[in-house]
């Protein structure tokens, strides 16, 4: 399969389609997870899900799986063409601080929710692997891969217990793409599907083991292959930068919405 990034072809899409089509799914994404999820549970028939609304729920989100293969993606592509690596891990920083009170309100409906954090640390803490991994090339080279292992479990262990949204599977999918960046689409896509499924079922595993059966987690956890999906249009991207709105409007644009979303959500519970 033709690479569109390595062969120098123009035809195809923008990282600007890729980036506002993963706000646009994330944004349905969290609709469902926020506002239809509290309608659900206003109208519960004999104290269990309406089914209607949950089929409808989980289609909602099916579709949501798909922004966050695309964000991982993007985020590769940032990292390999930043003018200041610096800037950008100061930037997720900051905006991961600004995000975690709108995560919490949204997803938890307190102000302080320490059982899960915004997807900024996700894309913070993979970022920050990679320069990690890349600085450690310049070692000599039993060095260099001690080093590099050692790092890349640190991330994914900080991703974990630090409870960063999708746990150590986002730091693996973000390695994931990084890894397989020159390889060719086809390994890339395979490498992906690896760890979206045996990633989320790992994590899945760890965290619910005790409560529900391995069967019914490796079941749930087939849910998350929805995201491949994304490679549809990473297939067709071009490499090219395309017309985007403004920097910060992306940035800002996660936390606003969340606030928006609670908003929404809580005006459901008075009316």
């Amino acid at each position: 399969m033709t690479d569109l990034r390595q062969s120098g072809k123009k035809q195809g899409l923008t990282a600007a389609v890729l980036k506002n089509t993963a706000y646009v799914t994330m944004l349905i994404d969290h609709i469902f997870a926020v506002v239809f999820f509290n309608y659900m549970r206003l109208h519960t028939v004999n104290g269990a899900w309406d089914p209607q609304l949950e089929r409808i729920y989980r289609a909602g989100r099916a579709v949501g799986r798909i922004s966050f293969v695309l964000f991982a993606f993007l985020i590769v592509e940032g990292f390999v063409y930043t003018r200041s690596r610096g800037k950008y891990v100061f930037r997720l920083f900051i905006f991961a601080l600004l995000s975690e009170i709108p995560f919490d309100l949204a997803f938890s409906g307190e102000l302080a929710d320490w059982s899960s954090q915004n997807v900024y640390w996700t894309l913070l803490l993979g970022i920050v692997v990679l320069v990690l991994w890349e600085h450690l090339g310049e070692y000599v080279e039993g060095i260099c891969w001690i080093g590099r292992i050692l790092v890349l479990a640190a991330g994914c262990t900080a991703a974990y217990f630090g409870a960063v949204d999708y746990r150590f599977m986002g730091i693996l999918l973000i390695f994931s793409f990084y890894a397989t960046r020159e390889k060719g689409e086809a390994l890339q896509a395979f490498t992906v599907g690896c760890v979206l499924f045996f990633g989320t079922w790992g994590v899945n595993c760890i965290r619910y083991a005790e409560r529900y059966g391995i069967a019914y987690l490796f079941r749930f956890s087939l849910r998350e292959m929805y995201g491949l999906l994304a490679f549809i249009l990473i297939f067709l991207y071009s490499g090219r930068k395309g017309r985007q709105l403004p920097k910060l409007f992306y940035y800002f644009f996660y936390p606003v919405h969340l606030l928006a979303l609670y908003g929404i959500a809580s005006a459901m519970k008075i009316m």
